[in-house]
């Protein structure tokens, strides 16, 4: 689903709200979330999941084309974790 996609679900849910409305309160939910991140928080949004802040460790790697050498900086990636509600809400919605 894409940003366009959830505004026009909520535009179908909440016709009092406008699509104008809903854009702002969609971008400002995730300049919270991408916020509290650059601040190093960890984010927890309760029955959906949580997003934290990892660091992964310098190391050499390989160029598959050339095989040659290569360094890989350090850097730092978001992990989210869903909570157990949403697992099993997924786990229920479909059969493997």
């Amino acid at each position: 689903m894409t940003r366009t996609e959830l505004i026009e679900k909520l535009a179908a849910d909440y016709p009092g709200l406008t699509k104008k409305d809903l854009k702002r309160v969609v971008e400002a939910i995730f300049e919270a979330i991408m916020a509290g991140l650059e601040n190093g928080d960890r984010v927890e949004l309760r029955g959906f999941g949580s997003f934290e802040i990892r660091a992964r460790e310098g190391r050499m790697g390989r160029n598959p084309r050339t095989g040659g050498i290569v360094p890989v900086a350090p850097k730092r990636h978001v992990r989210f974790r869903g909570s157990k509600q949403l697992q099993q809400t997924m786990n229920a919605a479909r059969p493997l």
